[in-house]
This record gives C-alpha cells, sequence and structure tokens, in this order.
C-alpha cells in the first residue's frame, strides 16, 4: 500500500524525470554517496551545463536535492521521493498482477452454452 500518494503532476514529473538514462545515473550515484555537480559532470560525455540541466530536472521531482559548500554544488538524493517511486510501482504491479489472477480464473471456467449447459 501506499503510504503516500503523491499528485498526478508530482507524478508525472518524478517518472519524466527517470525516464533519461543520464539522469537514473545521476540518482544511482548521489544515492551511493552526495557528489558535487563538477564530479558528476566529469563522468558524461555532455556538458557541465547540460549535468546542471539534469540535476535541475531531478531537483524539481524531489529525487534529488543541492545545497552549497564554498564554490561547490553537492547533490544529494532524497530517499523518501525514491522510496515513493518504488511504492507507486509495487502497488501497480500488485494491480496487474492480481488483474492476472482473475483473468486466469476467468479462462479456467468450463465454457457455458447459451442454454447454461457446460460444452
Amino acid at each position: 500500500m501506499v503510504a503516500y500518494t503523491p499528485s498526478r503532476d508530482e507524478t508525472d514529473r518524478l517518472f519524466q524525470a527517470l525516464a533519461d538514462g543520464t539522469r537514473r545515473d545521476i540518482v544511482s550515484r548521489v544515492i551511493e554517496r552526495e557528489q558535487s555537480v563538477s564530479a558528476l559532470a566529469e563522468r558524461y560525455d555532455v556538458s557541465f551545463a547540460a549535468v546542471q540541466k539534469h540535476v535541475a530536472v531531478l531537483e524539481r521531482a524531489a529525487l534529488v536535492s543541492k545545497r552549497r559548500l564554498g564554490r561547490e554544488q553537492i547533490v544529494s538524493s532524497n530517499i523518501a521521493t525514491i522510496s515513493t517511486a518504488q511504492d507507486l510501482l509495487r502497488s501497480w504491479e500488485e494491480l496487474w498482477q492480481a488483474r492476472a489472477v482473475r483473468i486466469a480464473a476467468i479462462l479456467a471456467e468450463p465454457a457455458k452454452t447459451n442454454e447454461g449447459k457446460e460444452e
């Protein structure tokens, strides 16, 4: 069961942010440990500005947060939002598994003729 159900807009931002492979990788890296935007940018074949934009998308989705440490911007994960995404996916998985079980049960019932007799 989902403890907190985000709004439709929040859910859209969350999964749109996670739809990009670079952003998913950034989230994975900052889950392991906080990193500066500069350190993250060194890992990708895109510009520093592009990585900043990816981080901004993740920040708007509340998957990460940034704080200043001197001249550096330190990125850290927001585990609560990541858990919310996981809970949403789990609830949808349970919903579809239950539907599959119901369909299998219907298909397993003997077929009925128009007169109510089994074929």
